[in-house]
């Protein structure tokens, strides 16, 4: 959920860099590929949700916010109360020109994530951008080729993917505890914030379409989409999305801000076992159902239905937000690939953009 604060930058250009130059991504002393030990971190967007990530990665130990970044001057005030040891700029260009700087986390809104992303590791620095990484799938080509030819990491902040109960539901699906996978549904609803900028399937569905990327591991082969604007002209309150992945498996998304119910629940269906990870709830997130259809063994080809016991098992109680900084931080220091890193995001706004064209069409 980006920040609505862009910071005072010119556009940086569309093309991956030229120079994998890495002045930027560690101290002067030392280079992109070498471990950083305190790791230094400016945060840009300080709207709604740069101050989440603010307050998260300077809890991290080892980990230090240097800069705060907004046009906003009483954004930046606000927060740097909170985080006296940072700076305070409503430049990006202070941060990418500072060379002790490792990495630049990225809340700004949706439309600058892609050219921001590029301009910072142009500058040779690690980035951690939020959800979605671009508007289109071209943009986000060129963020992670860019980071790629700089050598620097870029992770999508994909909150869910670090949610404690979605792990350990895609342990349950790698380990073939739920069976075969039939197909995952999900609803995404509340009587939300209308906005005039982007519609519900680019609003709410980044977070949906990638768990059941995660989850399934396959990218669809179909993408569907109807919606409908009701209170907007021409922004769609609310929408439906089908996908269907080449193993078969397939996904239903409802996607709205415009419902009587807040609900945040995906539902697994298995051919042994099914799930749900219902995030309202405050205990019991993940439930697992042993439920299904048994092969009566009396008779030849008929199926028995079987409903055996429903279970939630311990989930910790551990803020997903701080687990994705975390893991950032961890990537930066040692090198790893993110789980949720530029390809990954990249995989999620490619079936955003054909959703929407479907939506469109």
């Amino acid at each position: 959920m980006p920040g609505r604060h862009a910071p005072d930058t010119a556009a940086p250009g569309r093309a991956p860099p030229t120079s994998t130059r890495h002045y930027g991504a560690m101290s002067s002393t030392r280079t992109a590929s070498e471990p950083a030990t305190q790791v230094r971190v400016g945060v840009v967007g300080l709207g709604y949700w740069g101050p989440n990530l603010a307050r998260n990665f300077a809890a991290i130990p080892g980990c230090e916010v240097t800069w705060l970044c907004d046009r906003d001057e009483q954004a930046r005030a606000k927060l740097a109360r909170t985080l006296p040891g940072a700076q305070s700029t409503g430049a990006l260009q202070d941060l990418l020109d500072d060379r002790q700087l490792d990495a630049i986390v990225l809340a700004t809104p949706v439309p600058t994530h892609a050219e921001l992303a590029i301009a910072v590791a142009q500058a040779g620095k690690h980035c951690f951008v939020e959800k979605p990484l671009a508007t289109n799938a071209a943009d986000a080509e060129l963020a992670v080729a860019a980071a790629a030819q700089a050598g620097t990491i870029l992770m999508v902040g994909h909150l869910l993917e670090y949610h404690p109960a979605v792990a350990r539901l895609k342990e349950l699906v790698d380990s073939d505890e739920l069976g075969g996978l039939y197909y995952i549904y999900g609803n995404r609803l509340n009587l939300g914030k209308l906005r005039a900028d982007e519609n519900a399937l680019w609003s709410l569905g980044a977070h949906d379409v990638s768990v059941a990327l995660h989850l399934i591991g396959e990218e669809p082969e179909e993408c569907l989409a109807h919606g409908a604007s009701y209170v907007r002209q021409s922004v769609q309150d609310v929408v439906f999305c089908y996908l269907r992945f080449p193993s078969g498996i397939v996904a239903h998304l409802h996607l709205s801000w415009l419902d009587p119910h807040k609900e945040r629940r995906i539902t697994v269906v298995g051919s042994r076992r099914m799930a749900t990870f219902d995030d309202m709830l405050i205990e019991g997130k993940l439930t697992i159902y042993d439920k299904g259809f048994d092969e009566d063994t009396s008779s030849w080809g008929e199926y028995i239905a079987r409903s055996g016991d429903t279970f939630s098992p311990r989930i910790a109680n551990v803020e997903p937000l701080r687990i994705e900084c975390e893991h950032f931080i961890e990537c930066v220091r040692s090198g790893a690939t993110p789980r949720s890193d530029g390809h990954s995001g990249l995989r999620v706004v490619r079936v955003l953009e054909a959703l929407q064209r479907s939506l469109e069409s």
